[in-house]
């Protein structure tokens, strides 16, 4: 499926704000449905399949993050590709919004090019690449980068598109320190590679996700003043 044919979900009250982002997508290529109330949005998540959703934090019926909360506690929609649009300009409201699942974020005002380039990067990361059928294996823990999912004694963990990336430039350079600015540069065209304390709260979700054992030593490693470090063994592992 080429992104442009992608079907989105845009759940925002301002109309003359979705008219125009509902245009300028549907010029693109997009199938755009809107939903102007978050009860209207979760009836249209429940009869329909969509390719991403496009959502406000601030809608009349509730609050866009308890709703990305929801979302992301259902299996159906928990890998749903997530873009927060939103009014709001402090650092907490975007650190709260990927600690709960989003994908990415992008505040108002902004400029439909910008808004165009971020969903197609979203879809893209949500794609699997036929290519890549490795799997890094270390002890328990397998990473299908075709598959582009992470397994833990065989079962899928819990990780969305950007964690999964960036679990996997970590996993890929096995046994080297890498600074925030190396992995930024790995991720270089991710829409997300500007917040430096962005990666802070992802590594603490993969964390969550592919440690189980608090008796097992740390796969992620925070290396003071450095970076981070994906450590290439564990005491657990067979080799």
């Amino acid at each position: 499926m080429a992104t442009n044919s992608a079907r989105l979900l845009l759940i925002d009250d301002d109309a003359r704000l979705t008219a125009m982002v509902g245009d300028y997508l549907r010029g693109a290529g997009f199938t755009v449905d809107v939903a102007h109330t978050l009860a209207d949005g979760r009836e249209r998540l429940q009869h329909g399949n969509f390719d991403a959703l496009l959502l406000d934090l601030m809608l009349p019926d509730g609050d866009g993050l308890d709703f990305t909360r929801g979302l992301r506690a259902d299996a159906r929609t928990r890998r749903l590709p997530l873009l927060m649009l939103t009014a709001r300009g402090e650092p907490m409201d975007r650190i709260v919004g990927l600690e709960l699942g989003a994908d990415d974020y992008l505040g108002k005002p902004f400029e439909p090019r910008e808004l165009l380039a971020r969903v197609k990067a979203l879809l893209r990361r949500a794609q699997p690449e036929a290519a890549a059928d490795d799997v890094l294996v270390f002890g328990r823990l397998e990473i299908d980068l075709g598959a582009r999912e992470a397994r833990l004694d065989a079962k899928r963990c819990d990780l969305t598109g950007h964690q999964f990336e960036l679990l996997a430039v970590l996993a890929q350079s096995a046994g080297r320190v890498l600074s925030r600015d190396q992995i930024m540069d790995a991720l270089r065209g991710h829409p997300m590679e500007a917040f430096d304390r962005s990666i802070d709260v992802h590594v603490s979700r993969i964390r969550a996700a592919i440690e189980d054992d608090p008796k097992e030593p740390k796969r992620v490693i925070t290396v003071r003043g450095a970076g981070y470090l994906f450590a290439r063994r564990q005491d657990a592992d067979s080799e």
